[in-house]
């Protein structure tokens, strides 16, 4: 019997992806045990780089067209992942309608709008999916996904029965909300939004006080968008017989979660959750006998769904051994000791600057792997009959 290891490490942020990392942990691996057997499993929580790492895992594609960009008469290259199954896309929102995609000075969430995000959907739409996975995150918006629904063909109109203009300032003159022309294939599709944010969608905790600020709104700005979300998400709770003013989460990536819980059959999911399922971690780590994961920094917040959580939460399940690397080891970490981490390890071999720190990151990461199998080498976690193989 050779050991067996699974290894489902988030990217380490400037210095790896998380396939680099699995790389360089398989090598430090290999230097011990040189016939294990190893599976890599890079992963991600939802955030930015989800689409990234499951069109990988899944031998999936990329899909690039041009749409409408943050701005009403921008259009932009975005691209979604049509992942191996061919019936799953994963789209990240930022991917049209992030805040990347404007300098600074052309940011202004009462004009941004989402419909770019819309034109995504239709084309996963028009590929046959039957499952659509939205990765929330990293949006100039703040129209509450209005554009996104105007896209899919939901009129939103003004007192005079007109189309109301895209972007956020234009919501508080909605007058009704029509969905005869909202596309028929949105209802047989299976929607999962991932997001990591838990606010509504306004108030002291929504989508404008808490995220207009950094997209470009003014103190003032902030006041006439939540206004406007109010007034739309009460025309929703009218027209659509919804209500998704106070629920977590609606306030992500500028009121898109609302838009999406709206107008499409969707359901929130924690990022990690949705990663670890598409993936199929659960069965991976079930027949193994040892559990690598990690990324850049793991302290307190590593709890509230970030990657080596998630997975050391399922090795737990299954009683499995299950090691942490991260670049560096912040307060509040040894919480996880309770969640399934069985040790965590920083892997920096002196002190060093972090530019250093970040071009030695393989370096670094296949060394700590190699001292740790060493240990399980000689220790009782290892199957005795395995130790003359």
């Amino acid at each position: 019997m050779t050991p067996k290891f699974v290894l489902a490490p988030d990217s380490f942020k400037e210095s790896m992806s998380a396939k680099e990392v699995c790389g360089a942990m398989e090598k430090g691996i290999r230097a011990v045990f040189p016939t294990a057997q190893i599976i890599k499993v890079p992963m991600a929580d939802g955030g930015e780089g989800t689409m990234e790492t499951l069109i990988e895992a899944t031998q999936g594609r990329k899909i690039t067209l041009n749409v409408t960009g943050p701005l009403p008469d921008q259009e932009v290259s975005a691209s979604f992942g049509l992942l191996g199954d061919q019936k799953t896309a994963v789209i990240e929102m930022a991917q049209a309608s992030g805040l990347e995609k404007l300098p600074p000075d052309q940011r202004n969430p009462l004009v941004t709008t989402t419909y770019g995000t819309g034109q995504l959907i239709k084309a996963a739409l028009d590929l046959g999916v039957k499952k659509i996975v939205m990765a929330l995150g990293g949006s100039a918006t703040n129209d509450g996904g209005a554009g996104m629904a105007q896209a899919l063909g939901v009129q939103l109109l003004d007192a005079n029965h007109l189309p109301l203009k895209l972007g956020g300032g234009a919501l508080k003159s909605l007058e009704k909300i029509a969905l005869a022309t909202l596309d028929p294939r949105i209802k047989t599709v299976e929607f999962l939004i991932a997001s990591d944010v838990s606010n509504p969608l306004c108030g002291p905790n929504g989508a404008s006080f808490v995220f207009g600020p950094q997209k470009g709104a003014t103190p003032q700005m902030v006041t006439v968008l939540d206004e406007a979300l109010a007034h739309y998400a009460n025309r929703i709770q009218k027209d659509c017989k919804i209500s998704v003013k106070n629920q977590a989460g609606a306030g992500a990536a500028g009121g898109l979660g609302a838009g999406l819980l709206a107008f499409t059959p969707a359901k929130m999911v924690r990022g990690v959750d949705l990663v670890t399922g598409l993936l199929a971690l659960d069965e991976k780590i079930k027949t193994t006998d040892f559990v690598f994961t990690g990324e850049g920094g793991i302290d307190a917040q590593t709890k509230f769904g970030k990657v080596p959580y998630g997975v050391s939460k399922i090795a737990q399940q299954y009683k499995k051994p299950c090691f942490a690397l991260a670049g560096f080891i912040g307060e509040g970490s040894d919480v996880l000791y309770d969640e399934g981490i069985t040790a965590i390890f920083g892997i920096l071999e002196k002190a060093q600057s972090l530019n250093e720190a970040l071009r030695s990151g393989k370096e670094n990461v296949t060394r700590t792997t190699r001292a740790i199998a060493s240990v399980l080498k000689s220790s009782t976690l290892f199957p005795k009959e395995n130790a003359h193989h």
